[in-house]
């Protein structure tokens, strides 16, 4: 990765309620529950911030996490029985943990594929 889209922490830190990340080409803000380990995240809803100021957000799932839900959620009236999990931002990452939440983020900026995924904040 060039510099730019390093997922090596400069900062981090918690800003109640949000986890921040801050590496030398973005920061990330992930929106957790209190108490949770950092090492098993399976499921945040993420705000990134670029070096030129915009801001992205989506939420992050582990396939783990997915699973989970869709068992959760059979025999009931959710997602057609569990059938199904649908988000208009949501990314699916193999492993937990905000470190590679964030590293998967460095890598969708460097190749070119981040605003394909992460929907764009508008500030009115």
């Amino acid at each position: 990765m060039n510099p730019s889209t390093s997922s090596e922490p400069i900062e981090r830190g918690w800003d109640e309620p949000w986890y921040r990340d801050r590496t030398e080409g973005f920061q990330t803000s992930f929106l957790l529950t209190d108490g949770e380990d950092l090492d098993e995240v399976c499921s945040a809803d993420v705000l990134v911030t670029l070096e030129d100021g915009s801001c992205w957000t989506a939420t992050v799932f582990t396939v783990a996490e997915v699973e989970r839900l869709m068992k959760l959620w059979a025999g009931t009236d959710e997602a057609l029985g569990g059938r199904y999990l649908w988000v208009s931002d949501g990314l699916i990452v193999r492993d937990p943990g905000i470190d590679s939440m964030t590293a998967v983020i460095a890598g969708l900026i460097e190749n070119g594929e981040f605003s394909e995924i992460f929907q764009r904040v508008i500030n009115n």
